[in-house]
């Protein structure tokens, strides 16, 4: 099957030919917010092969920075207003000039902090990050051992894990961790919750495993929809033993949405304990290894990348580049399906685009949403996805999926089918017979 060329949205300014994809960028519209966050893929070279990457990572990107624009982009991060940087990989302690990195984020003022997936994180690199001035350390645990180390290919990567931390540590840096939820780690995030408050962590972050990248290639590592009916009961309790253990819980942008645990979710984010729509070029932004600003890190491609620092520089690009404006300038009529008609839609604007974008091809309408799955109980339905195309090898490529929407009961009812990349629903009875092709997108 051929899928049909489609866009999230219409191009706003025309590229110049060649180059990198320098580009016009449209006229200062005003005021923009500061960002407070910038994640930097320092590099793609990783030490890993993990299922559920978004990046693909393993081998460092053609044409990243080298050590002098890595610094320059830095200096221009400060200038720009940015809080905190957040290096991420691929694994960013296998450049060696990491260190010179670290050293210049906090001499122009910002935090540093370093999510790993710990495997090479030795005292030695630990102590020599610290002393650079890195400030904390997240490492990525995914679920007790044998779920952990199926994820990442790496026998032995778990306990690795576990001494990247105290490691960690012991050098001085504050330590937190951070989860993928998935077919894998689900049922463990309780007992898991006590051997990470055992080991000093102070914040613990989940959010869902997103079905770009490697993951794309591995759907069956996805929770299904209707199933967030049983996490979120079991994240009621792992909330409960974080505040006894004193780690703090913090969710990410692609878990929650104004279902009864929301508050408790929420209560160390935002004042009033609800999600307030995706933060992508808002309050945070991007960076690839190769210079590729965007905005937000867990997206990729042409469609989100801004364009490149050595073609723009930071600041025409944060304030310019339609791709970064994005999430500030779209409204309620880019959601679709479900999510368009929502009680809450002004306000959550279909939650997470790292979630909807790669498994429907384009934001706007999210089935991984408690209030939503709650609302489908209610009325005696489920949702779940279904793969109709896989992702082709690029970074953050993703496949297509679709959205069913069923009874609790098979067979009582009709079946609907949100098609990826359209608005309108195919319907089926519940034998599969289809009712009508209004939304097809497959040929």
């Amino acid at each position: 099957m051929k899928l049909r060329e489609a866009r999230r949205r219409l191009p706003v300014v025309e590229s110049l030919p060649p180059g990198r994809g320098r580009r016009v960028l449209p006229p200062p519209r005003g005021a923009v917010q500061r960002p407070a966050l910038a994640v930097w893929e320092f590099t793609r070279a990783c030490d890993q092969r993990c299922k559920a990457c978004g990046p693909r990572a393993g081998v460092a990107r053609p044409d990243e920075l080298s050590t002098d624009e890595a610094l320059r982009l830095v200096d221009e991060l400060a200038e720009l207003g940015v809080g905190e940087v957040a290096l991420i990989g691929g694994e960013a302690y296998l450049r060696a000039d990491v260190l010179w990195v670290i050293r210049r984020i906090r001499e122009r003022g910002m935090s540093c902090s370093m999510t790993t997936g710990g495997l090479g994180l030795t005292q030695t690199r630990a102590d020599a990050l610290v002393e650079a001035g890195l400030q904390l350390v997240s490492v990525s645990i995914d679920g007790l051992e044998a779920s952990h180390d199926a994820l990442r290919g790496t026998p032995g990567g778990w306990r690795r894990c576990f001494e990247a931390l105290a490691h960690s540590r012991k050098a001085g840096a504050r330590i937190a961790a951070n989860t993928q939820i998935n077919r894998l780690s689900w049922r463990e995030l309780l007992p898991l919750c006590d051997l990470l408050a055992d080991a000093g962590v102070e914040v613990w972050q989940m959010f869902l495993t997103m079905p770009h990248g490697n993951a794309a290639d591995h759907p069956e590592l996805l929770l299904q929809p209707f199933e967030l009916l049983e996490l979120f009961p079991a994240l009621d309790r792992v909330i409960a033993r974080c505040a006894a253990r004193r780690m703090r819980f913090w969710p990410g942008n692609n878990l929650g949405y104004f279902g009864p645990l929301e508050g408790k979710l929420r209560r160390l984010q935002q004042e009033d304990g609800h999600y307030k729509g995706c933060s992508a070029g808002r309050t945070g932004l991007g960076i690839e290894a190769d210079g590729t600003i965007k905005s937000c890190p867990s997206l990729g491609g042409a469609v989100n990348a801004g364009g490149n620092w050595r073609d723009h520089g930071l600041r025409a690009l944060w304030e310019r580049a339609p791709e970064i404006r994005y999430v500030e300038d779209r409204g309620v009529d880019s959601l679709w399906g479900y999510c368009r008609d929502c009680y809450y839609a002004e306000t959550c604007m279909g939650g997470c685009t790292a979630m909807s974008e790669p498994l429907l091809g384009r934001p706007g309408n999210n089935p991984y949403c408690h209030h939503r799955a709650l609302e489908m109980d209610r009325m005696g339905l489920r949702e779940r996805v279904e793969q109709v195309a896989g992702a082709d090898d690029e970074a953050f490529a993703h496949g297509l999926f679709q959205i069913v929407r069923e009874p609790k009961v098979a067979g009582a009812l009709p079946v609907t089918i949100e098609g990826p990349r359209t608005g309108r629903e195919v319907a089926f009875f519940g034998a599969g017979t289809p009712l009508e092709r209004a939304g097809e997108t497959l040929s």
